[in-house]
């Protein structure tokens, strides 16, 4: 009967964590650039309505 590789089992377990931590940076990131995105559309509405009062 052939030995488990447990190295490799290993490896594959943390390559598959790293995956997930880079897709979890990345969706963070992506959620704060929306963020600051958001709150310049709404300061320059809120500055042009102003003017226009």
């Amino acid at each position: 009967m052939a030995k488990p590789n447990y190295n490799y089992e290993k490896r594959a377990r943390e390559i598959e964590k790293q995956k997930k931590k880079e897709e979890k940076r990345l969706k963070k990131l992506a959620n704060k650039e929306n963020k600051i995105e958001e709150e310049i559309s709404e300061s320059s509405e809120n500055k042009n309505s102003n003017t226009e009062n």
